[in-house]
């Protein structure tokens, strides 16, 4: 399994990126009564935002991964905890399919923290998932996430976790 990613383009990945975030599987991203117009303003404002980067993460050539990084000293958790020089936020959803594939998210999460440390820059990963999210706090686990505390975020109640690029190593095996 190849996986690149490239920037995302809100107009012309907006089509794309409305089936996946107003999926049923992508609850937790809170855009499923979302219109293609206001998937294209939620991350054209994106885009105009020096602290946030989106990507659309490709499996073989075919898209299948959306990845936001972003600042989280300026963004998302502005306030609920002490940031650190290096400290990058990630959010991460997966494509929907008809056909599941076994280990292909934890595949995903792989990818895309070796994508996020593959910067020199970044130390430290920090992620802040729905309490209820247990599916993710599995893959947080499987790559390295240590679960520091919950947060109230003003949409949601949070487990604020973070990862070393020394925890990923660790957790999967391999430089990065």
């Amino acid at each position: 399994m190849t996986v690149r990613f490239r920037p995302l383009d809100p107009v012309q990945d907006a089509e794309l990126l409305h089936g996946w975030v107003t999926h049923p599987k992508a609850a937790f991203w809170m855009m499923q009564d979302a219109s293609p117009e206001d998937v294209v303003r939620e991350y054209s404002a994106f885009a105009a935002n020096p602290h946030h980067e989106a990507f659309i993460g490709l499996v073989d050539g075919v898209p299948a991964i959306l990845m936001e990084r972003y600042d989280p000293a300026h963004l998302e958790l502005v306030g609920l905890y002490e940031p650190q020089p290096g400290d990058v936020g990630m959010h991460f959803l997966v494509a929907p399919t008809d056909t599941p594939v076994h280990g292909f998210t934890r595949k995903v999460i792989t990818a895309v923290m070796a994508e996020l440390f593959a910067d020199p820059a970044t130390a430290r990963v920090v992620v802040e998932p729905d309490v209820a999210n247990k599916a993710v706090h599995a893959l947080n686990a499987a790559v390295g996430f240590v679960p520091e505390r919950e947060i109230q975020k003003p949409e949601k109640k949070a487990l604020l976790s973070f990862c070393t690029r020394e925890q990923f190593e660790a957790a999967v095996g391999a430089a990065v």
